[in-house]
């Protein structure tokens, strides 16, 4: 296995749902641009595939929760 190969399979499969809109609702606890918790932004190189997906998941309800505040 070269260098390169190694690299590769080290890279997520799951893509950071970040868009660039980063502000922190304080009532909420959360970015309202991607709808992730402080902890899940810092955290997200870090986490398990299965993680992210289970974060990503999430998303939507959060995002609906934000919406009928």
């Amino acid at each position: 296995m070269s260098a390169g190969d190694e690299t590769d399979s080290k890279m997520t499969t799951v893509a950071s749902p970040c868009n660039s809109i980063c502000t922190i609702d304080a009532a909420l606890g959360v970015c309202i641009g991607c709808f992730r918790t402080l902890d899940e932004i810092a955290s997200w190189m870090r986490l398990s595939d299965d993680r992210k997906r289970e974060v990503v998941q999430s998303l939507p309800a959060r995002r609906e929760r934000a919406r009928r505040r």
